[in-house]
């Protein structure tokens, strides 16, 4: 990728254009450098498939479920993306370490369906859902040319948890399950409500993000946005989604730094409250149980989380390489399972899922499926921290573009530890959020990159290595290229 200089004698500042380009500013967002979302026919695409995607709030509409419309606005955004390759970024997002995990796991899980324990089962969901899934990965990534982009897409996430915040509270009702006296979600149309906490607490991260360049309206939305979110898990009683709620919480008071303490405390506060203002009956007692483990059915039942994850190992072992095949796990509980066995003494046995995202994708990818998933997971937390502390300063109190650039690297490794926590309690390794997550993660690498050449030379030398990425030739060659390139930067036609 290619980009503008723009260089002056104080390190960090971002004042005098080359010559014949544009300001920098202008670039990256408006020309006062604020951030609004972009509507031309891709995105718009993209934006609509998104929220369908996440908040699958066409599952509540029998009509519209009928219908089909994340398929049929995914075809369309990549037909148009066909038509029209200069609505795409110039970048080969192979090149970018989480496009290249998810190729590897596409790979992987055609792999498994040769290898594993039913070619026709696995088929079935690769073509069905998760070829889907990675296309639509694929194509979010392709769609980031700028800043402005990317806050477009995040805009799409944080209002899908909206809608499933709204259904949490307003439409979806509490039972009490045989034999228990909690109350909590149930006849939901869209998750589980184990699920549902892992889908929020994503949303909770780039709610964050976004609150630190909102004004007006948008600000009081996002407020309570993220207050709704903390209702909404209190009421899906899922304990996976509480802990996942802690350590967020925990991480992001560490983390944070371009947020003050007061705000921060606030913030923190306030979700809180929701929590405790929305916790049905039960609740508390329920969350209690986390801290006696052996006293949980999960530790002693045979269908507990503990003996699944045992299970879950002994089918890796079983199958190293591929594993049983993606999707399958339900499926080897009820032919291979070593629970089998005593069939006659026990009685009927179930086909029960994974119920732990590592375990599924370990299970059923094999020893690789394993590594590379937990890679993209583990990346996504890590990488981008490392990368913060080579980000400029001054981006933390520059425009609203700067902000929202330094504030990603900070509030996606926040969803990336939500989701990594959470998704320990639920099988949801070939689920989309993680993987738009990954699309995410590589536009903000994309973004980084093209502001490169916008550093002093030294500076751009270190962040450049950093990114795995060659900055660009600097004098006349590189005024000549971005001019010839119209760097990934530029501004989007005003709409």
């Amino acid at each position: 990728m290619t980009g503008a200089a723009s260089f002056s004698a104080r390190p960090n500042t971002l004042r005098r254009p080359v010559t014949g380009m544009r300001n920098f500013k202008t670039r990256i967002a408006g020309a006062d450098g604020s951030l609004k979302v972009v509507f031309d026919p891709l995105r718009i695409a993209l934006f609509v498939t998104t929220i369908m995607t996440v908040s699958r709030v066409h599952q509540h509409y029998p009509f519209l479920a009928r219908l089909r419309p994340v398929l049929l606005f995914v075809v369309a955004a990549a037909a148009w993306a066909y038509l029209n390759p200069r609505s795409l970024t110039r970048t080969n997002v192979l090149t970018l370490w989480p496009m290249r995990l998810i190729a590897i796991l596409g790979v992987l899980a055609c792999g498994s369906a040769v290898f594993g324990i039913s070619l026709g089962a696995t088929a079935s969901f690769i073509l069905g859902s998760y070829t889907k899934t990675v296309i639509f990965a694929f194509l979010i990534a392709v769609s980031i040319r700028n800043v402005r982009d990317l806050y477009t897409f995040v805009w799409a996430y944080a209002i899908s948890c909206g809608i499933l915040v709204f259904f949490s509270l307003f439409v979806f009702g509490l039972s009490q399950s045989a034999g228990s006296h909690v109350s909590r979600l149930s006849n939901l149309d869209t998750y589980d409500s184990n699920d549902l906490g892992v889908v929020l607490l994503i949303g909770l991260g780039l709610t964050l993000l976004l609150l630190g360049v909102a004004r007006g309206k948008q600000r009081w939305w996002l407020l309570l946005n993220l207050v709704g979110i903390s209702a909404a898990i209190a009421r899906s009683g899922s304990r996976g989604g509480f802990i996942g709620l802690v350590v967020m919480s925990v991480a992001a008071l560490v983390l944070v730094n371009s947020v003050s303490p007061i705000a921060r405390a606030s913030i923190f506060a306030a979700g809180a409250l929701a929590l405790v203002l929305g916790a049905p009956p039960g609740y508390w007692q329920q969350m209690s149980t986390v801290l006696q483990p052996k006293q949980d059915y999960n530790y002693s039942s045979r269908d507990g989380r503990k003996e699944l994850v045992k299970r879950g190992m002994w089918y890796m072992s079983q199958y190293p390489v591929f594993g049983i095949g993606i999707n399958n796990f339900p499926r080897a509980e009820c032919t291979i399972s070593p629970k089998i066995e005593p069939l006659v003494r026990t009685g009927p046995t179930r086909c029960t899922a994974a119920h732990n995202s590592y375990v599924q994708a370990g299970a059923e990818l094999g020893i690789p499926g394993f590594l590379v998933w937990a890679s993209l997971v583990v990346g996504g937390v890590v990488a981008m921290l490392r990368l913060r502390g080579r980000l400029p300063r001054l981006w933390r109190r520059g425009t609203d573009a700067e902000r929202f650039m330094y504030g990603a690297a900070t509030f996606f490794p926040l969803a990336m530890i939500g989701f990594g926590v959470s998704s320990f309690f639920v099988s949801f390794a070939w689920m989309d959020p993680v993987y738009i997550m990954a699309a995410f993660i590589s536009g903000w690498y994309m973004v980084v990159r093209g502001q490169i050449a916008h550093l002093p030379g030294p500076e751009a030398g270190t962040l450049a290595s950093a990114l795995g990425f060659t900055p660009p030739a600097s004098g006349r060659r590189m005024r000549r290229s971005a001019h010839r390139s119209d760097v990934a930067l530029a501004t989007p036609p005003s709409e």
